[in-house]
């Protein structure tokens, strides 16, 4: 199987959720999507990343991104699982976390960890799933990819950033330049001549022939 690259396709299934059966291509319909894997039920560190998704969901909406988890556990743990977050969090968790117990979509996304970087994190012969993030967009390409260790909770602000990011510049000719944040200046696509992107733009700086920073609209 070919890995995932940007640009792909998302590989579509069949899964077991905690809010019902899914059809992955099916779920996406006309909205981006947030993929997150996740080591295990009923530990620390997910447990913390779980009640900030929920805690966030609210923000995915108005950027219509849909969010599923995933993990290896089955949908009974996953149920008593979810108590303990809402719990924990003081949040009502409701999106859909995927039951994938034989990891079959965790194969089929490459979110499983290496036996040589961990041999304890193995059941049955088959490592856990590490932190893998997919950012998904209507068409069903894949925009986005982040892999984090077990150790290491996900950031979910700078995802959300990045989300922005992404949208912004299927809109508009432009890049976003580092640690950038909607509202603040971003760089025109080198695609656009100069002239052109005052045309575009209320206000173009070039400090340099290769970096052009334009002011957006304050609609946008």
């Amino acid at each position: 199987m070919a890995p995932l690259r940007l640009g792909s396709v998302a590989p579509d299934f069949n899964a077991e959720t905690t809010t019902g059966p899914i059809n992955f291509h099916e779920f996406i319909g006309d909205s981006w999507v947030v993929l997150f894997s996740h080591p295990a039920d009923f530990t620390p560190v997910c447990t913390t990343e779980l009640g900030e998704v929920a805690r966030l969901v609210p923000e995915f909406n108005k950027r219509n991104v849909k969010v599923i988890g995933l993990s290896t556990n089955d949908l009974n743990d996953h149920g008593r699982w979810i108590d303990d977050i809402n719990e924990v969090n003081n949040v009502n968790v409701k999106f859909p976390i995927i039951a994938d117990k034989d990891r079959e979509v965790a194969t089929l996304y490459d979110m499983l960890d290496s036996v040589e970087h961990d041999s304890t994190n193995v059941v049955n012969g088959i490592p856990f799933t590490v932190r893998s993030v997919f950012v998904i967009d209507p068409t069903q390409k894949v925009r986005l990819i982040l892999t984090y260790p077990a150790s290491c909770g996900r950031n979910f602000d700078e995802l959300l950033r990045a989300i922005d990011s992404l949208q912004l510049s299927d809109k508009q000719p432009i890049a976003t330049p580092a640690n950038w944040r909607p509202g603040e200046d971003v760089i025109v696509h080198v695609s656009v001549p100069t002239e052109k992107a005052k045309e575009i733009f209320p206000e173009v700086r070039e400090p340099l022939p290769y970096l052009r920073f334009a002011t957006l609209p304050e609609s946008q």
